[in-house]
């Protein structure tokens, strides 16, 4: 339990190194914006894969595997339906918007803040149910993906809120609280996971199933439409093996 614990604030912590380096570069350029997406991307991508469903698919027998879809395709569509719901975030910007000038870019920046805290409580979920399994360097492995892909996705949500607006001190708070929703996320996970060894294989490709979302539906996009794609592909790449590296020095 303390190594889950000293995990979960390892993984929020994660998210407010991040955003202090988003701090100090300050306006991020959009070349370096794709490629550290695109390098989270490859991070998230092969911890789905080697570090949340392979796993699943190992606890079950090869009738069984429908089990690992059902749950893949459960984590898609609840990220789907979490992805329309997103309250109006103003009170936690200290700015009225009917005084603001731009509305409609600080609206646009707080829907981006809220759907990075909606994908964080899946990726929160993800480290959880990794650790409650039996295989904890496989475990350790998905959480250090989960937070080398924190660094940068910290770093690029500082940006656009300062200059919407919200001055300096309330977009550290927003940046920390949507890691905090991580860090809820992998308590919440664990203890489900230990509640009952007879769902981790649904969990795990429940977790899974999330993280392939992100990054099919957000993260490889965002990364494409700015006229760096090469750069985010090998982004990508290096950051898939470097998880390929991680996953076999900890198992």
């Amino acid at each position: 339990m303390l190594l889950v614990s000293l995990t979960a604030l390892g993984i929020g912590g994660a998210t407010a190194i991040g955003a202090i380096l988003g701090f100090l570069l300050k306006r991020i350029p959009h070349q370096w914006v794709d490629g550290l997406i695109g390098f989270a991307a490859g991070v998230m991508l092969a911890a789905a894969i080697t570090g949340l469903i392979l796993p699943a698919v190992d606890l079950l027998h090869p009738t069984q595997l429908w089990i690992v879809a059902a749950g893949m395709f459960s984590g898609a569509l609840f990220l789907n339906l979490m992805d329309m719901v997103v309250p109006h975030l103003h009170h936690l910007t200290g700015i009225d918007p009917e005084q603001h000038r731009n509305n409609e870019h600080l609206n646009k920046v707080l829907l981006f803040v809220m759907a990075i805290a909606i994908h964080n409580l899946p990726e929160g979920l993800a480290a959880g149910v990794a650790f409650g399994g039996e295989d904890l360097g496989n475990a350790l492995s998905v959480a250090a993906g989960i937070a080398l892909q924190n660094v940068p996705e910290g770093m690029i949500i500082i940006s656009p809120m300062l200059l919407a607006g919200i001055n300096g001190r309330r977009t550290f708070v927003i940046a920390l609280l949507t890691g905090f929703v991580e860090v809820a996320g992998t308590f919440l996970g664990y203890f489900a996971a230990m509640a009952t060894a007879a769902i981790l294989p649904l969990a795990l490709s429940f977790a899974g199933g999330t993280m392939l979302y992100i990054v099919s539906d957000e993260m490889i996009p965002e990364t494409h439409s700015h006229g760096y794609e090469k750069l985010a592909t090998f982004s990508m790449m290096a950051g898939f093996f470097l998880m390929i590296l991680m996953n076999a020095f900890l198992s």
